[in-house]
């Protein structure tokens, strides 16, 4: 029997959880990688396609109060209702108790990660819950930061740790897994994928 690769393992809607690390409108306004605009659609995107495939959510912000603000409104508009939002003094967000404990609460081995900084608020919890003995995806077109260098250098060190890269969109479709699926379309809605908008388009043109 051949051992376990998490490599080779496909993300589902019932192994998978998705943390959400410091979307705050003090840090955003600092994010240069991204097209901040870009970075709000793609996480509002992924909250509300993880929430439509049951798949749980985890929020976290960090000196909210004191530094870097709350979570941007169009997130907290699109988390599921009672949604728990975690404010912690941490710079890793798993050193946190709460939030660690809220993560393995889940029960869930593939943990999806995307926060700002990329390098920073996604990169270590996801190196941290890597080493112990979870599965960390980091959604990097969910995630953002300050400057290029630090964008380089945050999936460099995240590849070198053994966390997978990927992006909001393929990660809520492999987890979704087939067009068939009774929340295919509302899955698709909830990412807002422009091409994929499109496509829908012409199909329907086609039907009338």
């Amino acid at each position: 029997m051949s051992e376990r690769s998490k490599f080779l393992e496909s993300v589902t809607r019932e192994n998978a959880a998705v943390v959400l690390v410091d979307h705050q409108v003090g840090l955003l306004s600092g994010v240069r990688d991204i097209p901040v605009g870009e970075l709000k659609h793609n996480v509002v995107a992924l909250a509300r396609a993880a929430t439509t495939l049951g798949i749980p959510l985890v929020v976290t912000t960090t000196a909210a109060e004191s530094m870097w603000g709350p979570t941007t409104p169009e997130l907290v508009e699109a988390l599921p209702a009672g949604q728990k939002i975690i404010d912690r003094s941490t710079v890793n967000a798993w050193h946190d108790d709460r939030v660690r404990g809220a993560i393995e609460a889940t029960g869930r081995q593939k943990l999806i990660f995307a926060g700002v900084s990329l390098e920073v608020c996604a990169a270590l919890p996801a190196i941290s819950a890597t080493a112990a003995g979870l599965d960390a995806y980091v959604a990097v077109d969910a995630s953002g930061t300050f400057s290029q260098a630090k964008r380089e250098a945050g999936l460099l060190r995240m590849q070198q740790a053994g966390v997978i890269v990927s992006d909001y969109a393929t990660l809520m479709v492999e987890a979704l897994a087939d067009n068939a699926s009774p929340e295919s379309a509302a899955v698709y809605a909830a990412l807002d994928m422009p091409f994929a908008v499109l496509v829908g388009q012409i199909s329907a043109a086609y039907q009338t």
